[in-house]
């Protein structure tokens, strides 16, 4: 497995080999332009001889291919037109040729780069154009993710970090200034006595008040209770990270006088965020002390690392944004770094021994779209993210709404992904209803619902609408595909069995696969007909049409067979 940046105007192959990644390359030959033309004969050619033939022929040369990505747009070579993930795979499968040749051993799996701001059709775009280069795409990475994987072995950058360390027990804040591989800490500043813990604490008694309402018991004198207690504590506090309530249930927690002690207390985010703000806001001194003394200001800091399980409480990346101005970032190392990191990624995903750990982040906010009653007006079309951008993945993420009166019952999410405030300036996602939302206790009050989004590290997002009771719940299931629905899916399954469907499939990437091959040896003609009989089945294929699926994959296998053929001959 090798890993791939796929670049706009250069792109590279490394692999990892005892430990180390190296970029491939035929003596100097480590950057390949990428670049695609159509020389005089008809044939494909990539990087530097279509980069050197630009200038005499740039009606039958393309560049910066990736720009387009994702895009319905096509560039035309001679008489054919070709999709933006096309041009990519003649690039990608040049860079599999030569990490073939170097390597003298077959390649048929990568890692692939995208810039972090690629959506998600460019994403699968990228995907696309490896599999119809012949490669297995074994993961996607952001191109920052995967400097910073480089970062972690080749470190050639000059900057200020400040990193947040916030554990379980302990706080400090350091501010270090890198000068190639030199790290050095100019101050550092904190307390010894601050930390997770403290923040169950907080909880802990906010739980015994809530017993003492209603029993006359020293919990705190029943040290089995009061583990209890305190495990519960931390429990609600690692789930307040990802939603907006938990609950504190611990069934039996002890008896007295003949009464047996159930605790089951209900916790809202916002009321922990009110617990634990002054010894949050604490942590903000340590900062300012620390700046000081490393004589720099907040705007001089070029990265914000968070450390520690107890930064996953949003609140703590939300005071922290504000205080230092700039989220957490990564910076690119130089050309070959984003090669390297991937590499690396790729070397982690085999399996390899590798001194680097990845951890990617969603490259754009998730969310829905919200409506408000403003000055006696409605307004409607405002975005609100719930997996905010460079949220860690895998995650999970939950936000409590509102209906607009006491009487509504229903309501329509519309999942959105982008920055923009407003939804129809984002990429619509997909939508689906949540009805019959039972009243709240008191007639009077709006009724509440709770949206959760799950994303994985494929890229798949799954929705759940449910209200505050959880005796309504519907759920709708995206992948980060063009803003497609994966919930369609199953309605074209109803006219194809799976291994039809696995059939077509196979069927569509051969036939990519070898079209883009005769196209690169000039056999135009063949391949034109393994297009159309390509394109036909996909049409069918869209549209459901069981019967003209079956009749246009039996052609397209005959046409294949008989291509086959032909080689062997």
């Amino acid at each position: 497995m090798v890993g791939i940046d796929l670049g706009t105007t250069n792109s590279l192959v490394a692999i990892v080999e005892n430990g180390s990644p190296r970029v491939l390359g035929r003596g100097d030959e480590r950057l390949v332009p990428s670049v695609v033309g159509l020389a005089d004969d008809g044939k494909i050619i990539v990087g530097q001889a279509a980069l050197n033939q630009y200038v005499l022929a740039p009606e039958r040369t393309v560049k910066s291919i990736k720009r387009k990505m994702g895009s319905a747009d096509t560039v035309q070579l001679g008489d054919r037109a070709y999709l933006p993930e096309e041009i990519s795979a003649f690039i990608l499968r040049y860079l599999k040729h030569l990490a073939e040749e170097v390597l003298n051993d077959q390649v048929d799996s990568a890692v692939i780069t995208v810039p972090a701001y690629f959506n998600d059709a460019q994403r699968q775009a990228t995907k696309r154009a490896g599999e119809l280069a012949g490669l297995e795409v074994a993961r996607i990475i952001n191109e920052p993710t995967a400097a910073a994987l480089a970062y972690g072995i080749e470190r050639q950058q000059e900057q200020h970090l400040l990193v947040y360390d916030l554990g379980g027990g302990t706080f400090d804040v350091s501010v270090i200034e890198q000068q190639g591989d030199i790290l050095e800490v100019r101050a550092s500043h904190g307390n010894v006595l601050l930390g997770g813990d403290d923040f169950d604490e907080r909880l802990l008694q906010h739980l015994l008040t809530e017993l003492a309402k209603e029993h006359r018991y020293d919990f705190k004198a029943d040290r089995k209770a009061m583990a209890r207690l305190t495990r519960a504590a931390e429990r609600v506090k690692i789930a307040l990270s990802s939603a907006p309530y938990a609950r504190a249930a611990e069934e039996f927690l002890t008896n007295y006088e003949g009464k047996i002690v159930h605790l089951n207390s209900e916790v809202g985010r916002e009321e922990f965020e009110r617990l634990i703000d002054d010894l949050l806001a604490s942590t903000l001194d340590s900062i300012d002390q620390a700046l000081r003394d490393a004589g720099l200001q907040p705007a001089q800091i070029n990265r914000v690392l968070l450390v520690g399980g107890s930064t996953r409480i949003p609140a703590v990346s939300e005071l922290i944004n504000v205080k230092m101005g700039i989220e957490p970032s990564i910076e690119l190392n130089p050309d070959e770094a984003v090669a390297l990191g991937a590499a690396v990624q790729a070397a982690i995903v085999r399996g390899d021994k590798v001194n680097a750990m990845l951890i990617d982040v969603a490259p754009h906010s998730l969310g829905i779209a919200v409506a408000k009653i403003l000055f006696g007006h409605l307004t409607e079309g405002s975005f609100k993210a719930i997996i905010p951008r460079n949220t860690t993945i895998p995650t999970t993420r939950a936000e409590r709404f509102f209906t607009l009166t006491p009487e509504q019952d229903t309501v329509e999410i519309e999942v959105y992904q982008g920055e923009s405030p407003i939804c129809t300036e984002n990429t619509a996602m997909g939508k689906f209803m949540l009805a019959d939302i039972p009243p709240a206790e008191d007639a009077d009050k709006l009724r509440e619902l709770i949206v959760e989004f799950t994303y994985n590290l494929n890229g798949i997002v799954e929705v759940v609408a449910r209200d505050r009771s959880g005796k309504r719940h519907e759920s709708l299931t995206v992948s980060t595909t063009a803003g497609k629905r994966v919930a369609s899916l199953p309605e074209r399954q109803k006219h194809f069995t799976p291994e039809l469907e696995r059939e077509i499939t196979q069927a569509v990437n051969s036939a990519a696969q070898i079209e883009l091959d005769l196209q690169a040896h000039g056999k135009t003609k063949d391949a034109a007909k393994l297009n159309k009989a390509r394109h036909t089945l996909e049409a069918a294929h869209h549209r459901g049409d069981e019967n003209r699926a079956r009749k246009s994959l039996e052609k397209l296998d005959d046409l294949l067979y008989d291509l086959e053929e032909r080689e062997d001959e």
